[in-house]
């Protein structure tokens, strides 16, 4: 008898790993989709589908078009777009988000195939705050939930709000930060889910019920739902959650976590990610079941997409839609038809101390992994970076002569490895690993290793860098790491980039 277990009767979590936080989702028929924040980077709000709440597959990018996704290059890190709520209604998907920073505010936006295209944005100016939701009562009427806890019953078509905001509730008393709020019909009850104590280790989700989705709510007695503060636990700083019911009647709950690592205080490097588990009603209350690295899989067939190729050779037209730059992507400055079966990449000017990079990257997902690319660098500098934000990434970069390893921390800036090497075409790496013996109280979470690879295919180090200094703990914010390509200065080219895991 095989036990109950074994990796044939589990899934993996998280579901959709590295940098993917503030997950929404809803289910058409057989099919669910899945959104989540993409704060400073373009194209915004990444879409995934999945046939078994499991296996996910990006399809595509909510914000896609320069016009429905404007951020300054004033927006800070872990400014942009925060937490979208996506629902299906009436035939039509609807994605409400918040961009935040200049010219942004809570937006609306539709369409009838979630691959896109997605409609222009619907502005909500009569929305305050963050995290909007949209939930219908049976007679149509649209109710806007927000962060704070308030609501706001509004046009979704035109953007017009009827009436002044009014609270709803602020969550368990002492709590800070009530947010993320999710408005449910289920039964005789609307059920409104929050999540309160903040997104980092205190962070967690409750849940109150009315008789209207206007209230008055009740909280429920054994709130907060799930929470994982104060534990040992591998996942923690869970919260941010959303519901959805499966085919068969049962219950399931996405939500964020991190996978901390390291020691004392433990550091997180890929970001919130987006987790699952099953949910029971229990007295007419939501009751979260296990959540673990590996859960018991969902009573139906699982349904794997194909395996991906671990390395893309840039000969489609357009880049994959996992493929992300920070704030924007001009066209004259990122394309693969320039020179076709390469990514060219052009820098936009600065200083040599804080040049104006052009960037493409993808999201770290993987504790342990290796990246690699070869650059042409004949016409300019460029190179490969393992990004946390601006002020936080190691670069190793190449003008043709030399490539050298470049690392950022905060105000800190410095080259700490350079060797010459011939003109020409070269093969750049990154290696995350296991941080290096010994392990104490203040062991990072990785290493991170930048080198060449020589012609005989061995992996050259030039520099092996600590990990924390990547992670939000030391940096801040919102994000998580990501890896790719950019320029410096002038034009550089890139024939491919392939990324892999390494762990066992």
């Amino acid at each position: 008898m095989s036990h109950p277990l074994d990796a044939k009767n589990t899934f993996a979590n998280p579901v959709i790993p590295g940098f993917h936080p503030d997950p929404s989702v809803c289910r058409v028929g057989d099919d669910y989709y899945l959104a989540c924040s993409s704060f400073e980077y373009f194209p915004g709000v990444p879409l995934f589908h999945s046939r078994d709440l499991v296996h996910w597959t990006q399809i595509g990018n909510v914000l896609d078009r320069p016009s429905q996704l404007v951020l300054p290059t004033a927006t800070p890190s872990s400014g942009g777009i925060y937490a979208p709520t996506l629902r299906h209604h009436d035939g039509r998907f609807w994605l409400i988000v918040t961009n935040v920073g200049e010219g942004g505010g809570n937006l609306l936006v539709t369409a009838t195939d979630p691959a896109g295209p997605w409609s222009e944005p619907v502005r909500l100016p009569g929305v305050p705050g963050i995290d909007p939701d949209l939930a219908w009562d049976e007679d149509g009427t649209c109710w806007c939930t927000f962060a704070g806890v308030g609501q706001v019953r509004i046009d979704p078509h035109t953007g017009e709000t009827f009436g002044p905001p009014r609270e709803l509730w602020s969550g368990t008393a002492n709590a800070k930060a009530p947010e993320a709020p999710h408005l449910y019909r289920v039964g005789d009850h609307w059920y409104l889910l929050i999540a309160e104590g903040g997104t980092e280790r205190g962070h967690g989700v409750s849940v109150a019920r009315s008789r209207t989705p206007s209230g008055p709510f009740e909280p429920c007695p054994a709130n907060p739902i799930l929470t994982h503060r104060g534990t040992d636990h591998p996942v923690q700083n869970t919260g941010h959650a959303d519901l959805v019911q499966a085919p068969d009647g049962s219950w399931w709950m996405v939500f964020l976590g991190v996978r901390p690592r390291g020691g004392t205080p433990g550091w997180h490097v890929l970001g919130r990610e987006t987790f699952l588990a099953p949910v029971t009603w229990v007295d007419g209350w939501p009751v979260v079941g296990e959540v673990g690295l590996r859960q018991p899989a969902p009573p139906w067939p699982l349904s794997p997409p194909p395996a991906e190729d671990p390395r893309d050779d840039f000969d489609l037209g357009t880049l994959r839609p996992h493929w992300v730059s920070l704030r924007d992507r001009p066209a004259q400055c990122v394309t693969t038809e320039e020179r076709p079966g390469w990514l060219t990449l052009r820098a936009r000017g600065g200083s040599p101390d804080d040049p104006d990079v052009t960037f493409v990257g993808r999201r770290q997902q993987h504790p342990l992994c290796r990246a690699r690319t070869l650059i042409d660098p004949a016409q300019g500098c460029g190179g490969l970076t393992v990004l946390l934000d601006d002020r936080h990434h190691y670069d190793i970069e190449t003008d043709g002569g030399e490539v050298r390893v470049v690392a950022r921390a905060g105000s800190l800036r410095t080259v700490v490895a350079r060797r010459p090497v011939p003109a020409g075409p070269l093969v750049l790496a990154a290696r995350i690993s296991d941080p290096a013996p010994p392990h104490d109280a203040r062991t990072g979470p990785d290493a991170v290793s930048l080198g060449v690879e020589e012609p005989d295919g061995t992996f050259a180090v030039l520099a092996a860098l600590e990990g924390r200094y990547l992670s939000t703990e030391v940096a801040g914010g919102f994000t998580g790491r990501v890896i790719g390509m950019y320029a410096a200065s002038g034009t550089v080219r890139f024939d491919w980039f392939d990324y892999e895991p390494t762990e066992g």
